[in-house]
């Protein structure tokens, strides 16, 4: 089979197609004909060697596909599924055990479908497992165009909350669209001046950011972050904690995600399609941080 197979660190450059024998699933597996995967900001950051993978690897998580071979109770050949590729994701097969996939609905295209699962699991899990957040209560969305932060804000409207999103003023118009009820220009506007009562935040950027969305946070709310160090000592100053996720996989939250996005209640915004001959390109795109929405590949 045809895969991105990443042999040491670097830049997009060490991305190399290579034919791979496929993967042959174990008792309780199923071999996946993938027909379409993600990318995230986790596989530019292995690729870089600033997040640990063991190489030789293939790259990427992300999946949507058919199942080819299944040894697995409930799920069969021929059926559609999407979730995790612990084989990695960059290439025609992979392997996925069934506590990492769910079956795809039929108004979901492989593209949508690919899209979802490390970006949904970890915005549905930061405001809801970790965050609390609830109908009537305030949101504010750092990133809020990035992958997982337009997921963000389109869970927390259907949850019933309000949303602020943050981000660059090209992006306002689209956030908006996703239903946020404010949106604050990072760069012309002082985030902490226009919010100091959420409920909940949720920080998607990691960085120099952090620290600076602390003071918008409200006595006895949360920060939540996914991209670095939580600010724990500022936030208990505040009266408030801030919690590091690290998003696990659930085929329950992935399939009720689906449904969410085949009632047309949440849209997946992909942001470029690319053939595996281009995924330095896409790595690229990435990398620079101004993505809207998801990348997706296509072997």
């Amino acid at each position: 089979m045809r895969a991105v197979l990443l042999s040491e660190t670097g830049g997009p450059e060490v991305l190399r197609i290579e034919d791979l024998p496929t993967p042959e699933p174990a008792d309780g597996e199923v071999l996946i004909r993938v027909r379409a995967a993600s990318i995230n900001p986790i596989d530019w950051k292995q690729r870089r060697g600033l997040s640990h993978k063991e190489l030789p690897a293939v790259l990427g998580n992300d999946i949507s596909g058919t199942i080819e071979r299944s040894r697995a109770d409930g799920f069969a050949e021929g059926e559609d599924v999407f979730g995790f590729a612990p084989s990695g994701g960059y290439a025609e097969f992979a392997v996925a055990t069934p506590a990492s996939i769910a079956k795809k609905p039929a108004g979901v295209s492989h593209d949508q479908a690919a899209g979802i699962p490390v970006s949904g699991l970890t915005a549905w899990q930061a405001l809801f497992d970790r965050g609390g957040l609830q109908r009537g209560q305030t949101l504010l969305v750092a990133g809020a165009a990035g992958g997982v932060g337009h997921l963000a804000v389109q869970f927390a409207k259907h949850a019933g909350a309000r949303v602020i999103g943050t981000g660059s003023a090209r992006n306002r118009e689209f956030v908006l669209s996703l239903g946020a009820d404010e949106y604050v220009d990072y760069a012309s506007e002082d985030v902490a001046e226009v919010v100091n009562d959420a409920d909940v935040v949720f920080d998607t950027v990691g960085g120099e950011t952090t620290k600076t969305l602390v003071p918008s946070v409200r006595e006895g709310g949360v920060i939540v972050v996914i991209a670095g160090a939580p600010p724990e000592a500022e936030a208990a100053e505040r009266g408030a904690r801030a919690e590091l996720l690290i998003m696990s996989s659930s085929a329950e939250q992935l399939a009720r995600i689906g449904e969410l996005v085949v009632a047309g209640e949440v849209k997946l915004e992909i942001a470029g399609t690319f053939s595996l001959s281009q995924v330095a390109q896409a790595h690229e795109l990435s990398e620079a941080g101004h993505t809207r929405g998801k990348l997706i590949l296509e072997p």
